[in-house]
C-alpha cells in the first residue's frame, strides 16, 4: 500500500469515529432531555378552577421554598396552555410579584387560603421590574399564559381546588 492509501483510510477512520461519536453524543443529549422532561412531568399536579362557565383543569408545577419561588417561570420561553405554575406562600400574607427575567405574559391568580380568587393580574408584561400586588392577604399565585383568564371566564371569587387549600 502506498502513502495515498495510508493517508485515505486514516482519513476514513477519524471520520468514521467522530461520526459515531456524534451519534452517541446526539443520544446521550436525547436521552438527558428526556429524563429532565419525565422528571418534570412527574412533578405536574392537577388544579381546578370552578369558573360560572364550568371546572376549568391545569396541570400545575408547585413551588414552595424561597429558591423555588424566587425562580418562578422565569427564563422559560413558553408555557403551554392548561399548564402553570402555583406559588405557596404557607401563610396568608399581602404579596408582590414581578415579571423580571421572564419572557412571555402571564395571568397571575392571587388565590386566598379558602382557594376563593381574590384578583387577577391579566397579560403581565414581560421582562418588567413593576411590581404586581396581590391586594389583600393570599395563600398562592397560579400563574398560567396570558389571556388565559379572560377567554376561559375565570374572574375574581372563583374556586380553586387544590391540595394547599385543603389544609386550612
Amino acid at each position: 500500500m502506498h502513502i495515498r492509501g495510508l493517508l485515505s483510510a486514516t482519513w476514513r477512520d477519524r471520520s468514521l469515529t467522530l461520526f459515531f461519536l456524534s451519534l452517541l453524543s446526539l443520544a446521550l443529549l436525547s436521552l438527558a432531555a428526556a429524563t429532565a422532561i419525565r422528571a418534570q412531568a412527574a412533578d405536574l399536579q392537577p388544579l381546578e378552577i370552578a369558573t360560572k362557565s364550568g371546572v376549568h383543569t391545569f396541570s400545575i408545577e408547585l413551588v414552595d421554598t424561597d429558591e423555588t419561588r424566587a425562580r418562578g417561570l422565569m427564563f422559560r420561553r413558553e408555557l403551554p396552555e392548561g399548564y402553570g405554575m402555583l406559588f405557596d406562600f404557607g401563610r396568608e400574607q399581602p404579596i408582590a410579584m414581578w415579571m423580571e427575567n421572564t419572557y412571555i405574559p402571564l395571568d397571575m391568580l392571587f388565590i386566598r387560603a379558602d382557594g376563593r380568587i381574590l384578583r387577577i393580574a391579566e397579560n403581565t408584561e414581560p421582562m418588567s421590574r413593576r411590581t404586581i400586588p396581590s391586594g389583600g392577604p393570599v395563600l398562592a399565585v397560579l400563574e398560567v399564559i396570558g389571556g388565559t383568564a379572560r377567554k376561559l371566564g375565570i374572574a375574581p371569587g372563583d374556586r380553586v381546588a387544590h391540595p394547599i387549600f385543603r389544609r386550612r
